[in-house]
């Protein structure tokens, strides 16, 4: 089995286990939306690299939402994948604001191809939000800025600008009553 194929299969039995789900929906729903955005911005890793981030795509929140250790995560999958989970984990808070904090950032920023990981979570999540009209996307459209200006770096400006595109759809949405 290839390390995308692992790797899926641990995360969809991690957020299982847990009973996690996503607005009332099975979790693998999300992590298979966050699997077609790094897919659609594969182009932007080296080849031989991009089967560990897309397993590290897949399996973004087992750390911070399942009870995995990076231990055990790092024995389904591979230290490469363990570490690109351990950069996107959020610290530990009582708000959002207190979990995602300069710390947090900048444990992305310093891990390669962790931020390519948390924008395929973050396009998951707002497309996630735009389909179903949930109110999450006025967060991330209120936290977009500070978000951006902690994990902006040139070499994903593509999805930046999809990123930037879409969180001004709920816009036009609401504007043309679509």
């Amino acid at each position: 089995m290839n390390i995308i194929d692992k790797a899926r299969e641990h995360a969809f039995k991690a957020h299982e286990a847990v009973n996690h789900l996503y607005n009332g929906e099975p979790y693998k729903v999300h992590l298979i939306m966050a699997q077609v955005a790094a897919h659609n911005f594969a182009y932007l890793i080296p080849e031989e690299d991009i089967d560990d981030v897309v397993a590290g795509v897949l399996e973004h929140d087992t750390i911070e939402d399942c009870g995995v250790v990076y231990a055990d995560l790092k024995k389904a999958t591979n230290e490469r994948v363990a570490e690109l989970v351990y950069a996107c984990t959020n610290e530990k808070g009582r708000t959002r604001a207190e979990r995602a904090n300069d710390k947090y950032y900048e444990g992305i920023r310093n891990t390669k191809y962790a931020t390519f990981v948390k924008l395929c979570d973050r396009i998951a999540n707002v497309l996630y939000s735009l389909e179903v009209k949930n109110k999450m996307i006025e967060m991330y459209k209120k936290e977009h800025k500070h978000f951006k200006s902690m994990l902006y770096s040139v070499e994903y400006d593509d999805m930046w600008k999809y990123l930037d595109g879409i969180l001004t759809l709920e816009d036009d949405v609401n504007k043309y009553n679509i």
